[in-house]
């Protein structure tokens, strides 16, 4: 079912467009993406179906996907813009886990999200509470606010960004991880995003990926897409994540084999067997979980590969015996193999089965259960034909790697076992490794270490060239950031504080240096909320009039910093206009930690100072007791003297 049908807009407006989701975001796809992320956010939305304000209390738009057109499949992106004035918090609590709390805030931040089924029945059902007289306390009515959607990523008008969650199959979804990152990928570069972070808490099968992958490729599933370490909690740092990594993938298999095997049979009958497997030597817990997710790779998607079944399993329910299934089977692959190995519609080799089979409910079954299966010396693939989205059957002849195996009869260990094996089983072997192995208390350091380097970071387009340009519209691009100075505070040195980054700046070549200074004051105002009425005052590195005109004035390659100060009174701007928000609590943590990385915390009753609750080792899985104190407080309260 289309997540249209959910939506409960089976009928689109006539005419409005769809896109390919494979393509979306790709350049010139919609549109060509040529200014900041500002820019080509606004640009992208002339495309979108705006909504209703009674879907969403948010200006929003959607975008119909076409997931794959046989069978139909559609899916909706909506892109919703929120206004920090109208947000029940401006701080973005992200933007200060991952270190960006000495940002401005923006103005506006756009979500993208692919809602799931069960995310759009959710909002359905609020909507339809609300309406019926539900308190709005009472319900999510906003689609942003739901959990367990496809995909959500939100990013700053200032084009940093996070991407929230991506749920791939494991979680319901019709689309894999990878499909979804791709997307993902595709938008924050046609868009011109310039950071996003990612939390990675990925689950592969009820384990943490981010440790089977790191162990096994030496980075994380998201590196390929280019996310790298950002910043760990608990103060854990790259050079620790790395050392961790190679301290687990270099643990030689015979050691452990030895200690573990003593008490657990097991574990040396999977070494075995994947050593069994492998064309090299497997001396490491590494070599054999790389391996392993190699060996998974290239294992069919479909049930299994089994050398002593003829072609395909038949169910003891099935209404054809074995024997004439075997028999279709052997018939539907010499229909093949005098095609000389090409690729043949399924209709083809139904018609030539036909002239020795007459029992067509018996081939549309075995054509249906053959796919990816061996029979004799070929394996019979199958596919759907990506442009005449028609069903194709080929054969592969694999008697080079099963000699002489007429008859099905094998003599080599390594192919009888590999072709024996199968995704169920090595996902088996995988999650006995990780349970017996890696979550053993011995590797309790350096899996933790693993787990603690969460947030992750892509530069898409970092700092914009910092040069002056002339584009063939006479138009003149200038790259300025601004220092900020409060009105109360005007001559303390460290009132001032330089906000990144550098935005573009257009200007008509004649423009002067006044014109300059409205045009990069509306830019600021427009951006961030804690400059709308900002007010620039003067050129820091530029010394100039008014009336001078700025091409031929300011170097190539030089960066402009513009003074200014805002209007309002009372606003504390180090503390209220920044991500990091009211900064009046104190983090002191026996880990290191100095400031707030979103892990619990507890606060001493006495001193008031912050710390990780797992460091002052209360677990997670215990409330935080309504008293607690630091053992400073309580070691400066032993050495008081006692009352008489």
């Amino acid at each position: 079912m289309s997540h249209l049908d959910l939506i409960g807009r089976k009928k689109r407006k006539r005419g409005e467009r769809v896109f390919r989701f494979k393509s979306f975001g790709e350049p010139g796809y919609p549109i060509d993406f040529v200014g900041q992320f500002r820019e080509n956010v606004k640009a992208l939305l002339e495309f979108g179906h705006l909504e209703s304000n009674s879907y969403c209390e948010m200006p929003s738009w959607s975008f119909q996907l076409e997931i794959h057109r046989h069978p139909p499949f559609h899916m909706l992106l909506f892109i919703v813009e929120e206004l920090v004035e109208a947000s029940l918090n401006r701080h973005c609590r992200h933007c200060q886990y991952v270190g960006w709390g000495h940002h401005m805030i923006c103005n506006k931040k756009y979500h993208f999200v692919l809602p799931s089924k069960d995310t759009v029945a959710a909002f359905l059902n609020c909507e339809g509470n609300s309406k019926n007289g539900a308190g709005r306390a009472n319900v999510k009515s906003n689609l942003v606010e739901l959990q367990d959607h496809i995909m959500h990523g939100v990013i700053h008008s200032n084009g940093f960004g996070h991407l929230l969650c991506v749920n791939g199959v494991e979680m319901g979804s019709d689309l894999a991880g990878h499909q979804i990152m791709e997307f993902w990928d595709r938008l924050c570069t046609g868009l011109r995003a310039r950071k996003v972070s990612l939390n990675d808490i990925s689950q592969k099968r009820g384990m943490e990926l981010k440790l089977l992958h790191g162990i096994a490729y030496g980075e994380p599933w998201f590196r390929r897409w280019g996310y790298k370490f950002g910043r760990g909690t608990f103060c854990v740092t790259q050079p620790m994540y790395q050392k961790a990594i190679e301290a687990i993938q270099g643990l030689p298999l015979c050691l452990l084999g030895y200690h573990v095997g003593t008490s657990n049979h097991d574990i040396p009958i999977i070494f075995s067997r994947y050593q069994t497997l492998s064309d090299h030597s497997l001396v490491t817990l590494g070599d054999l979980i790389h391996f392993m997710f190699e060996l998974k790779s290239r294992l069919p998607k479909e049930n299994c590969i089994n050398m002593y079944n003829p072609g395909i399993l038949v169910e003891t329910t099935c209404r054809w015996s074995p024997k004439r299934v075997e028999m279709a089977t052997r018939v539907i692959v010499e229909a093949l193999k005098r095609t000389e190995f090409r690729w043949v519609s399924r209709q083809e080799v139904r018609d030539a089965a036909r002239a020795y089979i007459g029992d067509t409910g018996l081939l549309d079954f075995v054509l249906k259960s053959l796919g990816n299966h061996i029979v004799g010396n070929y394996l019979v693939h199958r596919s759907l034909n990506p442009v005449t989205k028609v069903l194709e059957y080929c054969l592969e002849d694999i008697s080079n790697v099963l000699p002489n195996q007429e008859g099905l009869v094998m003599t080599n260990p390594k192919v009888k076992a590999r072709y024996k094996i199968t995704r169920v089983q090595l996902m088996k072997d995988v999650f006995y490794l990780y349970k017996y192995i890696l979550r053993d208390q011995k590797l309790a350091l350096s899996t933790r270490i693993i787990h603690d380097s969460k947030y992750l970071i892509k530069e898409y387009c970092g700092e914009q060239p910092l040069k002056v340009e002339l584009s063939l519209e006479g138009m003149l691009n200038l790259y300025c950031t601004v220092m900020l100075r409060s009105n109360e505070h005007a001559d303390d040195e460290g009132s001032m504080k330089t906000m990144p980054p550098y935005e573009c700046v257009t200007l008509k070549n004649n423009a002067t240096i006044d014109e300059l200074k409205l045009e990069v004051q509306r830019n600021f105002r427009e951006m961030y909320w804690g400059l709308r009425s900002f007010v620039v005052e003067s050129v820091l590195n530029l010394n100039a009039k008014g009336t001078d005109l700025v091409f031929g004035l300011v170097e190539v390659g030089h960066k402009l910093v513009f003074e200014g100060s805002t209007k309002e009174q009372g606003i504390i701007l180090s503390e209220q206009i920044y991500e990091c928000g009211l900064n009046n609590h104190v983090v002191d943590c026996s880990c290191g930690a100095k400031d707030d990385d979103g892990e619990r915390m507890v606060s001493c009753d006495i001193c008031e100072v912050w710390q990780h609750t797992r460091c002052v080792r209360i677990p997670n899985n215990e409330e935080i007791p309504h008293i607690f104190l630091c053992n400073r407080c309580e070691h400066d309260i032993a050495l008081l003297p006692s009352l008489p």
